[in-house]
C-alpha cells in the first residue's frame, strides 16, 4: 500500500468514526474542500505537513497516528 492510499484509508476511518463528510472534516480543518478531495481521490503524491497537520488536529489524533 502506498503512502498516499494509507491516508486517504486512516481519513475515511477516522471520518467515520466523527460522522463527518469530507466537506464537514474540510471546514473545520480550514482546508479547502477541493484539495481534501484530491487527497481522498489519491490525486496528492505528497500532500503538504500543513494540511496534514490541520486534519490530525480536527480529527484529534497525532500526526504518527
Amino acid at each position: 500500500m502506498l503512502f498516499k492510499e494509507a491516508i486517504t484509508l486512516r481519513i475515511l476511518e477516522l471520518c467515520n468514526k466523527y460522522n463527518y463528510t469530507p466537506n464537514k472534516l474540510a471546514e473545520l480543518s480550514a482546508i479547502a474542500p477541493s484539495t481534501l478531495r484530491a487527497l481522498l481521490a489519491n490525486n496528492v503524491d505528497n500532500p503538504s505537513s500543513t494540511i496534514i497537520f490541520k486534519i490530525c488536529k480536527t480529527l484529534k489524533i497525532e500526526l504518527k497516528d
